[in-house]
């Protein structure tokens, strides 16, 4: 057998064909239900009309669920930066690339470009990546992805960009150092894609980030105009806007007032190696209930032992040390999103960490470490 190939062009192809069978599920999937689609940008023009392509309709609900858009800061050159939007429409893969930022965006970009051969930096203005999510992870994914061979720059921040006679950019941080890159992405987050929809001119309350300010129930302050997903910039996540559709769905259309539930909500990131995670960090649960149990495992897969892999596992579960409750559920490692929605609806439903020791593992496998700590860390 000879060497594996890759090639760029294919996955573009490859990934064109995808996007469009899903959208042709989607619209058949719509259009089955009876729903009528008008291609156009909409305007709201008052709490029960909405403009597309110049013809007004009369609605009785509007709901507004035009998602995020990323955000590049405003310093000089990043004009010749690209940002995820545009990540998947390169016309070749670049031989040196900047990621820059420090959430799950600029990790999963890093760990791609990476993956496929491309000498990556990572470069991040704070001093742990992951900000939001248990501080262990953020630490110890740094370890692993620089194992990888990714170049975890911490306290990096680019000040300015120019490009040079070879067509590639130099980059100038903050300290003054100088750096070449034929990429760079900036991944320093997202906005709430509220703008020019005529949501202010309806009276409707939008926060400073431009994020459209919702009840419980996903209303805004003007009655009949709703609003899920990023653009309300609560949890920005595709599973969580779908429950919110279904949760308005039922409040309006089936007489069941559902308030959004955002309580133990898992993610993963899809770095190398993934991370996931579900409840609350060790620092939140700390703050919430005051004294907590942490139980942590880091070992080489099993899988592994036989081969010259050197990538690690970690577990960790936070307790509430009063209730015994579990409360927090972390990991890094291979299929560690499938691993922690199995464990999501334990911890969903309450479960103690008596009931995690009860539960017989599988062997062997890297998820019964979960049912197999016994040793607290803290």
């Amino acid at each position: 057998m000879g060497e594996p190939r890759f090639d760029w062009r294919t996955l573009l192809v490859n990934k064109d064909k995808e996007i469009a069978r899903l959208n042709g599920l989607y619209e058949r999937g719509l259009t089955g239900a009876g729903v009528e689609i008008h291609r156009g940008r909409a305007e709201i023009v008052s709490p029960h009309e909405v403009k597309v392509n110049g013809k007004t309709y009369s609605v009785k609900h509007i709901l507004v669920a035009t998602g995020g858009w990323p955000y590049k800061p405003p310093l000089p050159g990043f004009e010749h930066a690209i940002t995820s939007n545009e990540a998947f429409y390169l016309e070749r893969l670049p031989k040196r690339a900047v990621v820059v930022g420090g959430g799950y965006i600029a990790l999963e970009f890093a760990s791609i470009f990476n993956g496929l051969g491309v000498k990556t930096q990572l470069s991040y203005r704070g001093k742990r990546l992951l900000r939001g999510f248990d501080a262990e992870l953020g630490t110890r994914i740094a370890e692993e992805m620089s194992a990888k061979g990714v170049e975890v720059c911490l306290g990096c921040e680019p000040a300015a960009m120019r490009k040079v006679k070879d067509g590639s950019l130099e980059i100038e941080f903050t300290d003054g150092r100088l750096q070449k890159a034929d990429l760079v992405l900036i991944a320093t987050g997202r906005r709430p894609n509220s703008a020019r929809l005529g949501l202010e001119q309806a009276g409707v309350n939008i926060a400073k980030d431009g994020a459209v300010v919702v009840d419980r129930y996903s209303r805004s302050n003007v009655e009949s105009i709703h609003a899920i997903g990023d653009v309300t910039n609560r949890i920005n996540l595709t599973p969580v806007a779908t429950a919110e559709a279904m949760w308005l769905a039922r409040t309006l259309f089936r007489d069941e007032p559902t308030p959004v539930d955002h309580e133990n909500v898992p993610t993963a990131v899809f770095t190398d190696p993934n991370l996931a995670s579900v409840g609350l960090s060790e620092e939140k649960a700390r703050e919430q209930y005051g004294e907590v149990d942490v139980y942590k495992a880091s070992f080489r897969a099993l899988k592994l032992t036989l081969s010259e892999k050197k990538e690690r596992t970690f577990m960790k579960l936070v307790v509430d040390r009063s209730s015994q409750r579990v409360v927090g559920a972390h990991m890094i490692g291979a299929d560690a999103g499938e691993i922690i929605q199995g464990v999501a609806i334990a911890v969903k439903l309450g479960a103690t960490k008596a009931q995690f020791d009860a539960t017989i593992g599988i062997h062997p496998t890297a998820a019964e470490e979960f049912v197999t700590m016994r040793d607290k860390a803290s």
